[in-house]
């Protein structure tokens, strides 16, 4: 039978309780097992598909086209395991489903109430992960306890220990031990509370995660288990750290997944983590350093971009070196470039986004990345405004642009699909999921790829005019990856270029730090050349002795 963990948290929001379940997942994948992870968001959203990124962060995209939390890429990149849009659930999904239920007539005129209804649709969901074969099934529930809008799934997730036997459900509970500074004092008070309104919920957390600033003492764990009823074996401590792939071989130290194994009765799995070791020992182990500009407007909330930052320094762990990044507003472009303020960049990053905020900044950074030979990588929108700088600046085609920024350009390089022009609904009708490329025999990106035929995720509506690739390629912009069709722009690369490539996929969502996404691990090895030839190491010869 399928096991269930469900991860909570308490105290605070933002402690980690995606990485805690996914670096669970990832002990728990060292052991032989068949893991996969789902996320239960609180909001009453369908899916976070048209929220604003400031309020949500990134939204990840699945290979069946979900429109999904953030932390399924976290899930993705620790288990690697492809998810699916039954990874994510929101409340208002859920009642969607159930309110269409009612209108069908399938309840028979009862009345519908959070219990059973709501609950037992919550607890269909997570059922329905628990097929194929799978040996364990990790649920992270959003929010905090304490907050009124997860108490559905409080409640379902108790019912979840009844329903499939004791001995194939653990709880694990993360929560925030605060360090208050006039004092010089770890408290644990916050966290008993949190326990208690766990446990008030039916709900006696199998095992503690403590998230702290500096590793916590063993009589506070001692304290903690004794008030809160926690074996002190499974009170541990995930303290924090600057590289977040060492949370698992902390947490494996601490012993959470022994405890957890023996929870669940897997017992006898001897884990290998020695792949993930040495990933953590060569991130460790960087030396050099290149800085890579990344131009959105969403910059001041870096989880508006959290796949392209990952992606970044995975293309980092695969050539030993360190990526800096530099959050550059778009629309404070113009004004930098006018200052003379970015050619010291090694590389830079247009990634995807919507709207007409900001747009010039980015033509004009693909534009100065494209003129001055420094390294550029354009995702979704990225590519778009990089035909844009190519067809007003190279091409002289003035007022050059996207529809979706002015219908009545004469010069429409970027147009609406044509699959998107009788679309009315916002939510979940882009293009989205995975779709093949078939790449240019002998183009770099194929040799990226190293293959001529690529999946990679989409989101998007415009695409590149197909009137104006001839005059792009005559000029020496390469459609280098079409559609298997033939008709849809999906790579872009500049000759005579060190590194002017763009997609209109989002490589980001497939990346690994084992296993760079091709783009990304080729940007920052440009960026590394570049930095390189303006910073050239010094050739150690040996001293010769004379006697």
């Amino acid at each position: 039978m399928t096991k269930h963990i469900f991860i909570t948290g308490g105290v605070a929001s933002g402690l980690g309780k995606g990485i805690t379940g996914s670096s669970l997942g990832r002990l728990l994948k060292s052991r032989g097992l068949k893991v996969t992870m789902q996320k239960f968001d609180p909001y009453i959203n369908v899916d976070p598909g048209t929220m604003n990124p400031f309020e949500h962060g990134e939204v990840f995209v699945t290979d069946d086209g979900g429109e999904t939390d953030l932390d399924l890429g976290h899930y993705e990149r620790f288990i690697d395991v492809p998810l699916s849009k039954d990874s994510n659930a929101t409340t208002g999904s859920i009642y969607q489903t159930v309110l269409a239920a009612e209108r069908r007539g399938e309840f028979l005129g009862r009345t519908v109430q959070v219990i059973p209804h709501i609950t037992d649709e919550i607890k269909r969901r997570i059922n329905r992960l628990s097929a194929n074969d799978t040996d364990v099934v990790i649920t992270e529930v959003g929010g905090t306890v304490g907050d009124i809008e997860i108490l559905p799934f409080l409640e379902a997730i108790r019912q979840m220990r009844l329903d499939v036997g004791r001995g194939n459900v653990c709880y694990v509970h993360v929560t925030l031990v605060p360090f208050i500074g006039p004092s010089g004092e770890q408290k644990t008070k916050p966290t008993q509370h949190s326990v208690t309104e766990l446990r008030s919920r039916g709900i006696q957390p199998d095992a503690v995660v403590l998230r702290s600033e500096e590793p916590i003492e063993p009589s506070l764990r001692d304290k903690i288990s004794r008030l809160c009823d926690v074996d002190i074996s499974a009170v541990v401590n995930a303290p924090d750290v600057g590289n977040l792939y060492e949370v698992p071989l902390i947490l494996h130290d601490e012993g959470l997944d022994d405890y957890v194994c023996d929870i669940l009765g897997l017992t006898g799995l001897v884990p290998d983590l020695s792949s993930w070791t040495d990933l953590v020992n060569r991130i460790e182990m960087l030396e050099d350093t290149v800085l890579i500009g990344v131009i959105g407007k969403y910059v001041s909330l870096p989880d508006a971009y959290m796949s392209v930052v990952e992606s970044l320094r995975h293309g980092g762990y695969y050539h030993g070196t360190k990526v800096q990044l530099e959050w550059i507003q778009a629309e404070e472009v113009e004004g930098l470039l006018a200052a003379g303020r970015l050619g010291h960049l090694d590389g830079i990053v247009i990634p995807g986004g919507f709207g007409e905020r900001g747009i010039e900044g980015k033509i004009a950074a693909a534009q100065f990345s494209r003129e001055n030979n420094i390294p550029c990588l354009g995702i979704c929108l990225g590519l778009q405004v990089m035909v844009i700088d190519f067809c007003r600046n190279k091409l002289g085609l003035a007022g050059a642009t996207s529809r979706e920024f002015d219908l009545t350009t004469l010069h429409p390089v970027i147009d609406l699909m044509e699959s998107q022009k009788d679309v009315i609904d916002m939510g979940g009708t882009m293009r989205l999921g995975v779709y093949p490329a078939r790449l240019a025999e002998g183009s770099r990106i194929a040799a990226m790829y190293a293959d001529n035929l690529v999946y990679e995720r989409h989101r998007h509506r415009y695409e590149v005019n197909n009137d104006y690739r001839s005059p792009m390629e005559a000029e020496g912009l390469l459609c280098s990856g079409l559609s298997p069709d033939g008709r849809l722009v999906e790579f872009i690369e500049l000759e005579n270029h060190p590194f002017w490539v763009g997609t209109q996929a989002h490589p980001e969502f497939k990346s690994r730090p084992d296993a760079p996404a091709p783009l990304f691990r080729g940007l920052i090895g440009a960026a590394l050349a570049r930095s390189e030839g303006r910073n050239p190491h010094l050739i150690k010869t040996p001293i010769e002795s004379v006697d």
